[in-house]
């Protein structure tokens, strides 16, 4: 095996286990646990109202962008995705509670490495052995980069702007 042929081999690697992280996180969001009904209601106690429309916006991205990774179809949309519900997750549900994750829920370490390898992706490429490469397109370094993170990070803000409304503690 030469350089370039591992190098193409770990991209692969890396875009399988992403996308199929992302397809469990979606799938358990819709049929797992509460179903879409508990992530509904879980998502408008962090202020995402309507709960179970960004619920199944969330679950709906998961579950197309990890498909769009594993194939290396449209890569830069597929990490943008990504990082959009990262970015969302963040700053909605982990934010506040450090960096580490001891229990589920805590901690930002799990959705910042994420986000960094979305982005991260999306300026690589998905490599040699992809669906982009196939049909010839080649779409990263910067322009992947961008794009990624221009609807990835600037969707999950415009849609925080939008629609998150946290409940605010009662003044004492």
């Amino acid at each position: 095996m030469n350089d370039a042929d591992a190098i193409n081999l770990m991209l692969l690697v890396l875009r399988v286990a992403v996308g199929a992280t992302i397809i469990a996180h979606g799938y358990n969001h819709y049929w797992g646990g509460g179903k879409i009904e508990g992530t509904a209601g879980w998502f408008a106690s962090m202020g995402l109202k309507p709960g179970m429309v960004h619920a199944l916006a969330a679950t709906a991205t998961e579950l197309v962008c990890g498909a769009l990774l594993i194939l290396g179809l449209l890569t830069p949309l597929g990490c943008a995705g990504v990082v959009g519900v990262m970015v969302v997750a963040w700053i909605t549900a982990h934010r506040s509670n450090g960096f580490f994750i001891f229990k589920p829920g805590q901690g930002w370490e799990y959705v910042m490495i994420l986000t960094v390898v979305g982005l991260t992706m999306a300026a690589t490429g998905p490599g040699k052995w992809s669906v982009d490469r196939a049909i010839d397109l080649d779409w990263f370094g910067v322009s992947g980069l961008l794009t990624a993170f221009v609807l990835g990070v600037g969707g999950a803000l415009a849609l925080l702007a939008a629609a998150w409304r946290p409940d605010t503690p009662a003044e004492a």
